[in-house]
């Protein structure tokens, strides 16, 4: 990947992004949560005001069918494009083809293979790679990360499970569900690998005693289950049964003696299970494959935002610390929230991650500026992202039904500064393609709309925004566009009238055409206070001045999308706006 001290995050599909930008041997630790092949979708929820008035948007779709791009990956496979194919996952996938049929199974596992072969591609020697999965298509997994890895020269180390707190499947006649499965790969015999220690638990606790100054210890065989004639001696009137060994040298034997380290039968002779081991002197008990002490994120966690799949922090944490160093390169081809590169940021290891949706990559930037601030945003480098005109409209006639609405979404959230929330039901926006709440006064909060149009724009476009900002009880409208907007729209915007906020002490369009010319070169922003704190601090700083158009200055540091929506105008059927509830703040 890109070389330098700066931290990488693009926007795009991951093996173009592997294919294009990612340099051999330059990664030292992967870690992926990938879908699972669950035939499900998964929602963002952005707010829980009531059951019925959930905001979601449509975050990822994890039902696979076998599509153009599907055949292509096939193909890529058995034509080893890149070369970084063995001869072993091409006869792999040859097979499944006979066995699966070009299903849906078949078409989510050549999307797997074509990236972590990639992936494998730009490990250093040393490097680790982690792949985080459940039951529904583990065992097929295993053995394409088998195929992959273990041929030039790589290991598989473990399976690792993952006990969730929280068991899925109550209703599901069989037996709960209630782990995922991690596994951890090597690319060489060679790797970096800190050893995990857990606390000790109750059972063993009690294998530690006092001794006659209160310190607590537990006793260690000193011999080893191998026969080595050179560790076989006699020592002090103890020697080891023929089947075992010392586990230590004879100077170290006679150190741990003159230390009083060592139990002594009645005769005086050193016992061969008495090596004291203090409690006070250990770091805890060495970390084993099955990991039941990290709790998945519950409904009331601080660290919960409303993403799909979201893992905790520790997870991440633990699988960084054990297989990296400071200042290594941890890579996310899947990162989503930025669970990994929110923790590689905060253990000082530089980042790579990786999205195909926008939504995705203006939640990773949220949420390092929410904790880090937003200084942090200096020290990453954003590709993909629409940086002028061309891009704007690549982007925006992307023939690729996996990235449909992904022009509306980056217009929407670059223009709020990721504050807004996006409807991705298609079909059932009715003309609204994005939402948000902005501060009127200490009691009451109202909504903004946003329609963002790629093409074709007319005069009649601004008739039907009035129409949708009535239906939904909207102060504000914006309509995005990527072309130039007419004559005639501009007037029929204006005559539309401007809303008046008392607070700020000035007047906003009530609709406001936006193009995304003004976006990219002008770095147009919404200039709406949305959280109260905020306001406060512009009106101090106005002291009755006119505020400019630009106003990042405006937008929480600290609020979340979620609380953003709950902090916004909770707007009641009928009209009538119900009263924000209070909420504290808390940090991603």
């Amino acid at each position: 990947m890109p070389n330098g001290l700066k931290n990488h995050l693009f926007y795009g599909d991951n093996l173009e992004v592997l294919r294009k930008h990612g340099h051999d041997e330059s990664v030292d630790l992967c870690y992926i949560d990938p879908p699972f092949n669950s035939k499900r979708t998964y929602n963002q929820i952005y707010n829980n005001i009531g059951r019925e008035d959930r905001a979601q948007e449509q975050a990822f779709v994890d039902t696979w069918i076998w599509d153009d791009h599907a055949n292509e990956c096939f193909e890529h496979i058995l034509l080893n494009t890149n070369g970084v194919q063995t001869k072993q996952s091409i006869e792999l996938i040859r097979g499944l083809d006979t066995v699966l049929g070009r299903g849906s199974l078949f078409a989510y596992l050549v999307n797997m293979t074509v990236r972590i072969a990639e992936i494998r591609r730009v490990l250093k020697p040393t490097g680790s790679f982690y792949l985080h999965c459940d039951p529904t298509s583990s065992h097929y997994l295993k053995l394409l990360l088998d195929a992959i890895f273990c041929p030039h020269g790589g290991d598989f180390k473990n399976e690792i499970i993952w006990q969730r707190t929280n068991a899925h499947n109550m209703r599901t006649r069989g037996y709960v569900r209630a782990n995922d499965t991690i596994f951890f790969y090597t690319k060489s015999a060679e790797f970096t690998f800190n050893q995990q220690y857990t606390e000790y638990g109750p059972e063993q606790m009690r294998r530690f005693k006092p001794d006659e100054n209160g310190r607590l210890y537990k006793a260690e065989n000193l011999t080893f289950s191998t026969a080595n004639p050179s560790r076989q001696f006699e020592w002090r009137g103890s020697k080891p049964p023929t089947n075992r060994s010392w586990g230590a040298s004879l100077e170290q034997l006679e150190k741990w003696y003159q230390e009083k380290r060592i139990l002594l039968k009645r005769d005086g002779t050193p016992r061969l299970d008495g090596l004291k081991i203090y409690l006070d002197e250990t770091t805890g008990k060495p970390l084993t494959t099955n990991w039941t002490d990290i709790d998945r994120i519950s409904n009331t966690s601080g660290e919960r935002l409303g993403y799909p799949t979201q893992k905790p922090e520790a997870l991440l944490e633990r699988i960084i610390k054990s297989s990296s160093s400071e200042g290594d390169v941890v890579l996310d081809t899947y990162c989503g929230c930025g669970t990994t590169t929110a923790v590689a940021q905060r253990l000082n290891r530089r980042w790579i991650g990786i999205d195909i949706t926008y939504q995705s990559i203006s939640l990773v930037l949220k949420r390092l500026e929410d904790v880090h601030g937003k200084d942090v945003l200096n020290e990453i480098i954003l590709d993909g992202i629409p940086r002028d005109m061309a891009s704007a409209n690549a982007l925006a006639h992307k023939k690729d039904d996996r990235v449909r609405k992904e022009f509306e979404k980056w217009a929407i959230l670059t223009y709020t500064n990721n504050r807004a929330v996006i409807n991705g039901k298609r079909g059932a926006d009715r003309g609204i393609d994005g939402t948000a709440y902005f501060v009127e006064n200490k009691r009451d909060n109202a909504k903004i709309v946003f329609q963002v149009k790629s093409g074709g724009v007319k005069r009649n476009d601004i008739a039907s925004l009035r129409g949708d900002m009535a239906r939904e009880n909207a102060a504000l409208a914006i309509l995005i566009t990527l072309e130039e907007p007419s004559r005639p729209m501009i007037k029929d915007a204006n005559a539309a009238g401007s809303y008046h906020h008392e607070m700020m002490g000035r007047n906003y369009e009530k609709i406001k055409i936006v193009t995304v010319r003004d976006i990219i070169e002008k770095d147009a922003r919404l200039d709406v206070p949305m959280s109260l704190e905020v306001l406060r601090t512009a009106q101090r700083a106005t002291t009755g001045v006119q505020l400019g158009f630009d106003s990042k200055a405006y937008l929480s540091p600290v609020q979340t999308t979620e609380e953003a929506q709950r902090k916004g105008a909770q707007v009641a059927r009928g009209g009538q706006r119900a009263k924000p509830r209070r909420l504290t703040k808390k940090t991603a």
